[in-house]
């Protein structure tokens, strides 16, 4: 498995950063490569994005929420992936969103890919994005505050 951890500061309190992050359908915004994230209720996710010139899509299902702390997910179909965002409030309009994933690469090009580091320098550009993003807006596009418990199954 491949893993990478990648953290930025953005200037917001930590309940924009985290009710942004809540708004999965915007991350074509944000995220180089996905082209369409589907919410299908509370916790299941429809992706589609393009990798290494392949359209791929998956199902991932939210496995932990607590509002203004984390996120965590798990794919349900397609390559292996899971991860998780947190989120520490560094002060009133100060937040430090960290990104922890771990997933499968399919193929030799991916393989290679990861190796070389490709996937750190995505993720970190992503979240580079995330933070012009949300601290161009200054708020949310939206929110979802509900809670969602790490089950034994997940």
């Amino acid at each position: 498995m491949a893993r990478v951890m990648e953290s930025i500061d953005v200037s917001v309190p930590v309940r924009t950063a985290y009710d942004q992050w809540t708004q999965f359908e915007s991350f074509p915004q944000f995220m180089d490569g996905i082209q369409e994230v589907r919410q299908r209720d509370d916790t299941h996710l429809h992706w589609v994005a393009t990798i290494n010139g392949k359209t791929e899509e998956w199902e991932a299902e939210v496995t932990e929420q607590t509002p203004d702390q984390r996120v965590a997910w798990k794919s349900a179909t397609g390559a292996p992936n899971a991860g998780v965002v947190t989120f520490l409030r560094l002060g009133p309009g100060q937040t430090r969103v960290t990104l922890q994933m771990e997933w499968q690469p399919q193929g030799a090009a991916e393989t290679v890919g990861s190796a070389l580091g490709f996937d750190n320098r995505q993720i970190k550009a992503d979240l580079e994005r995330f933070k012009e993003f949300i601290e161009a807006r200054g708020e949310a596009t939206g929110a979802w505050r509900g809670t969602v418990e790490q089950s034994a199954t997940s």
